[in-house]
This record gives structure tokens, C-alpha cells and sequence, in this order.
């Protein structure tokens, strides 16, 4: 279930907005900067919403936002010709950066930390493992059962729905679950991708 590989479709939807950058000056790093900004400025709005729930819904646009220019870095970047190793590690830093930011607004927003440890731990294995293959010598994995589109979509439908009712199950709110799910999938979805880069290598 990833959509990680619907990139190439994603790429042919933003052209419109690679033109637009290219006119107002921005380079591939300034739209990775401006996409972590999207992120914590949603982790600010999810920690908001145990206030004021209808701050769900900004964090779900500023959550699209950071998808969004996250895709259309790389494709300036191509665009510009100007790709480089040190503009990929830029990018994939800054990814995780804005991952923590929102797994932790939405952790804060509901006081479950531990729950939120959990969670950003298995997001982050999820990610290091993608890019643990191509360090030896594999190609980048994008595959298995959570990718980074994937919890973005997931975050932004759950925020939209949680801000128009206290929805919960067994005891815990909506997005204690989505939290549950980026622990548990986040992990399996990690142990995936290692037993297919390992399997690779023989």
C-alpha cells in the first residue's frame, strides 16, 4: 500500500509549480527549507488543537504543504539540473526533521509520549532503512507497508476528520491511534525493508 511509488504521477502534477519557483527565483533548498518550516508550523498547529480542535485542520493544509514541496524540491532540483549529493542529504535531513515535528505536535497536542517515542522511532526506521540500502550499494527502497506519503496522507485525513469530533476508541482518541499505527507499521514496514535489502545482497 505505498504511494511512494506514485511519484512519477506526482511529478507530472506539480509542473505547474516547478514554472512558478523557477520564475520567483527559489532554489531546490530553499523549497526543502520552506517545507520544514510547513512542517513545524503544522506540529505547532496539532499541539494548538488539545485546545482548540479545529487547529487540526490547518496542521492537515500546512501537512499537504510540506508533501508538496517536499515533491517539488527534487523536481526543481532536476528541472535546474542542479542535483547534487549535498542537496539530496539536505533533503532527506530536513525530511526527517519536519517527521519528528509533526509525530510530535500530534503526540503534545494529545499528551501521549510515550506513545509518540514509539511512534517517531518507527518512522524514522522506516526512513533510515530506505536509505540504508542505497549506502551499500542497493537502490533506495521506498517499498513496503508505510512509506513517507503514505503517514503524510494518513496524518492530513485523520487531522481533517479528528477536528469535527472527540472520536474515540478503547479509550484513545483518533490520533492516538494514528500514533499506534506509525509504531507498529512504522517498525514492521522497517523490518521489510531490511529483510528486502538483505535479500539483495544475498
Amino acid at each position: 500500500m505505498t504511494l511512494d511509488g506514485l511519484r512519477p504521477l506526482a511529478d507530472r502534477v506539480i509542473r505547474p509549480f516547478i514554472s512558478g519557483s523557477k520564475r520567483a527565483g527559489l532554489t531546490p533548498d530553499a523549497v526543502s527549507l520552506l517545507a520544514l518550516l510547513a512542517a513545524f508550523a503544522a506540529a505547532g498547529s496539532f499541539y494548538l488543537a488539545g485546545e482548540t480542535r479545529f487547529a487540526y485542520l490547518l496542521g492537515a493544509l500546512l501537512v499537504f504543504c510540506n508533501g508538496m514541496l517536499d515533491l517539488l524540491d527534487g523536481a526543481l532540483a532536476r528541472e535546474l539540473d542542479t542535483s547534487s549529493s549535498a542537496g539530496d542529504l539536505l533533503d532527506h535531513v530536513l525530511d526527517r526533521y519536519a517527521d519528528i515535528a509533526v509525530v510530535a505536535g500530534l503526540a503534545a497536542g494529545i499528551g501521549a509520549f510515550a506513545l509518540g517515542f514509539a511512534a517517531v522511532t518507527g518512522v524514522l526506521m522506516t526512513s533510515y532503512l530506505g536509505t540504508q540500502a542505497e549506502a551499500v550499494g542497493l537502490d533506495r527502497v521506498y517499498g513496503g507497508l508505510l512509506g513517507r506519503a503514505d503517514r503524510l496522507v494518513l496524518v492530513g485525513l485523520v487531522a481533517t476528520v479528528a477536528a469535527f469530533g472527540d472520536w474515540t476508541l478503547q479509550g484513545l482518541s483518533l490520533v492516538g491511534w494514528l500514533l499506534v499505527v506509525f509504531a507498529a507499521v512504522g517498525h514492521l514496514t522497517a523490518l521489510q525493508r531490511f529483510y528486502y535489502a538483505r535479500r539483495d545482497l544475498g
